[in-house]
């Protein structure tokens, strides 16, 4: 089952959250929806849980109209699953009375679910590792256990759509890693459709097969994880996911000249026409290489952030800050001048021919 958002608006009052928003989420297809605070994602996603209606457009499951600004099926009547970012488990009941409920309830469980609803109750708490956890109430979990009780919850009604409301971020750092494997596994294995939104790039990047990344109530950019990264298609994206350093030049086919630096010019095949229009080459922190000497940037070190496998360096370049990530066997210091330069290919003077 597809679901399909078409030109989807919504206005609050005098505030616009979302303008003339298109998105097809394919069956078995774990779509992201990526973007800072108060950019419209979580707008979108109560949209598609019914919790709120469009000020225009329409929105399709499964070729059946379920929301428009005069007609909108209320979330109960959608064959969708929850998971909130607070878990919202009932406090009075035990794990497994958490996973029964939507199965005795939700209006689209099959009848063979119903009749077996015990063994699918197992069936989910297996799937979430937490065979053993059955009769715990929810005060007698931990937060990670909380929101695999919720996930489980969720899925259990088989629902043809999982709406996930940034579900990690009350977690802290090593268990947000750990969930998001499981995540993906559970998502591998039950071929659920899900639209997971988050602020958190590396979440978006790891887990999704498409990413939607929005500003200010408009789809900047959808593409493929690779493709968000590697080819940001408007400034906002490239410094959004992955803080990509922003360079100013001239370019001629795949060759980008640096402004201010004759002598260098670089060469890339994935850069938008729209940032080759504007004279623009986002480069990723790690595409960049330190040197002691050499054609490049001359810069002084201004911090250095050691990260254990990597470490991360702010370079003072006419007093623009330019950030480079390298291994952690390249060691610089604090005031130290060093030359900043791409590490794809870099050409001397006599490859400047390549402008006309």
């Amino acid at each position: 089952m597809s679901t399909v958002v078409q030109r989807i608006s919504k206005q609050f009052g005098e505030t616009t959250a979302l303008s003339s928003i298109d998105l097809t989420i394919n069956k078995g297809e774990f779509v992201a929806i990526l973007g800072p605070s108060g950019c419209g994602k979580t707008t979108l996603l109560r949209l598609l849980a019914g919790f709120e209606k469009p000020s225009a457009g329409n929105i399709m499951m499964n070729n059946e109209l379920i929301s428009n600004p005069s007609h909108t099926l209320s979330p109960e009547k959608r064959n969708i699953g929850m998971v909130f970012q607070s878990f919202a488990l009932w406090p009075h009941l035990k794990v497994k009375e958490q996973i029964k409920f939507p199965i005795q309830h939700h209006r689209y469980v099959s009848e063979t679910i119903k009749k077996k609803s015990e063994e699918r109750v197992r069936e989910m708490l297996e799937l979430v590792g937490l065979s053993s956890y059955g009769d715990r109430m929810p005060s007698e979990l931990s937060g990670g256990q909380k929101q695999r009780v919720a996930i489980a919850r969720a899925l259990a009604p088989q629902p043809a759509l999982l709406l996930m409301d940034e579900p990690l971020s009350s977690l802290d750092a090593e268990l947000r890693m750990d969930l998001r494997k499981e995540i993906q596994t559970i998502h591998r294995l039950t071929k659920t459709s899900i639209v997971y939104v988050t602020h958190d790039q590396g979440e978006a990047l790891a887990m999704a097969d498409k990413i939607v990344v929005m500003r200010e109530g408009k789809v900047e950019q959808v593409g493929s994880p690779e493709e968000i990264y590697l080819s940001p298609e408007t400034m906002f994206v490239a410094r959004f996911v992955g803080k990509a350093n922003i360079f100013r030049g001239s370019w001629s086919q795949n060759w980008f000249k640096p402004e201010g630096e004759d002598s260098l010019v670089w060469e890339t095949k994935n850069v938008s026409l729209e940032m080759r229009k504007q004279g623009l080459f986002p480069v990723r922190p790690e595409q960049l290489v330190l040197k002691k000497d050499g054609l490049g940037f001359h810069g002084t070190v201004r911090n250095v952030m050691f990260q254990g496998k990597e470490i991360h360096y702010s370079i003072d370049v006419n007093g623009k800050l330019i950030t480079v990530h390298t291994n952690c066997f390249q060691r610089y210091h604090v005031d130290e001048k060093v030359v900043v330069d791409f590490g794809g290919v870099t050409a001397t003077r006599n490859l400047s021919k390549a402008f006309v």
